[in-house]
């Protein structure tokens, strides 16, 4: 045995020879069956790379949505064990991420910069290998894939704390990028900081969803601290590299290049703090079996009874709504939009007779999107 594993707890000088010799031929398995695992990863990969050339022979989009989700769901429901099956998402996710690139290129622009939540979304949606276009406001990512500047965008929506993203829905009304699929982040915010310690805290800063989100943990741990809104966690966290008595809110990432310190972690006031993202831009998908729909209606508010009118339809053709956010409409007084998601595919011909039987009623009415349901993160899952 070399010098350096005498030092190894693991071989223990005392440790009978026949124990040393087990350890030494289960390595060796271990290590055989990490080659085997790279040759066919590098198979998978040689089959990614003719799935992109017959995509790109065909004109279809690399990025294929609901495909991760029913993969995921079938390995998880097949593992035998002993493998955690709450692992095996995290493991394949950024397999299947991770090879993308040799489909074709695939340009992501998302709210930036770099640091960001949405860049988490992005990177784990669409994996390492992607070129991603950082943007300003959730307006410019829609227009990023209007323009032809990117194949996709993701943008938040919904928040498990705070509720819609009225600047996502009011940006979706203004254009015709249709939404192709959505993901599930579970958002963990820190607190990060120059400073040593909590005592040296004198603001706060963050955008203002995560400053939300962790309302009652500021008010405990920093009451009376001036709390500062800013574009995006990234910007917050250059605040606090330039000035040792500000601290920011938002993911780990931000203190990785080691110019800021994590003074806290989990502030988030709820345990189960998600955002659900929305991916844009790229062929509609076809029905997947578990599907939900993305729709905007126009109403006045002067007409009574014309939110029961415009559900009525629904309810009647048994299509559940998941949702219902109103925003006025901008540029119409006393005109509103009502966006309501509903379970199944526009192809369906109830979702069909529905949704036109309400468009009747209403002033205008457009379908968003139909699109796969993300796969719900599960207990014990990591994100």
């Amino acid at each position: 045995m070399s010098e350096s594993r005498s030092q190894d707890p693991a071989w223990p000088d005392a440790a009978p020879a026949e124990d040393r010799e087990g350890l030494e031929r289960l390595r060796k398995e271990i290590d055989a069956v990490d080659h085997e695992i790279l040759a066919r990863l590098n198979r998978r990969a040689q089959l990614v790379a003719e799935v992109g050339t017959l995509k790109r022979t065909s004109g279809t989009g690399v990025y294929r949505a609901g495909r991760e989700r029913d993969l995921l769901d079938a390995l998880v429901r097949e593992n035998p064990g002993p493998f955690p099956s709450a692992a095996v998402p995290a493991v394949f996710r950024e397999i299947i991420s991770a090879t993308y690139a040799l489909e074709g290129e695939l340009r992501v622009a998302f709210l930036g910069p770099e640091g960001t939540f949405s860049h988490a979304a992005a990177r784990e949606g669409f994996g390492a290998q992607a070129s991603y276009r950082p943007a300003t406001t959730i307006a410019d990512v829609i227009e990023a894939v209007a323009r032809g500047d990117a194949e996709h965008g993701i943008v938040p929506v919904e928040n498990t704390t705070e509720g819609p993203v009225t600047q996502t829905l009011d940006a979706l009304v203004d254009s015709d990028v249709p939404i192709i699929g959505e993901r599930l982040l579970k958002i963990t915010q820190h607190l990060v900081s120059n400073a040593a310690e909590l005592d040296a805290i004198e603001r706060v800063a963050s955008h203002p969803q995560p400053l939300a989100q962790c309302r009652g943990w500021l008010d405990r741990t920093l009451p009376g601290i001036p709390r500062v809104e800013t574009a995006s966690t990234a910007a917050a966290a250059e605040m606090a590299r330039q000035d040792p008595t500000v601290a920011a809110i938002g993911a780990r990432m931000l203190a990785d290049d080691g110019r800021l310190r994590v003074l806290a972690s989990s502030i988030e006031d709820r345990r189960d703090n998600t955002t659900r993202f929305l991916i844009l831009g790229g062929e509609p998908p076809p029905p997947s079996g578990a599907d939900l729909t993305s729709l905007a209606y126009t109403v006045r508010k002067a007409e009574s009874g014309a939110l029961f009118r415009l559900l009525e339809p629904f309810a009647a053709s048994a299509v559940n709504l998941t949702a219902i956010h109103v925003r006025p409409l901008k540029g119409t007084p006393w005109e509103y939009v009502f966006f309501i998601d509903l379970e199944g595919h526009r192809s369906e011909e109830r979702v069909q007779r529905a949704c036109a039987a309400a468009g009747r009623l209403a002033n205008s009415y457009r379908v968003l999107g139909s699109f796969p349901r993300a796969r719900p993160i599960r207990d014990g899952e990591g994100t």
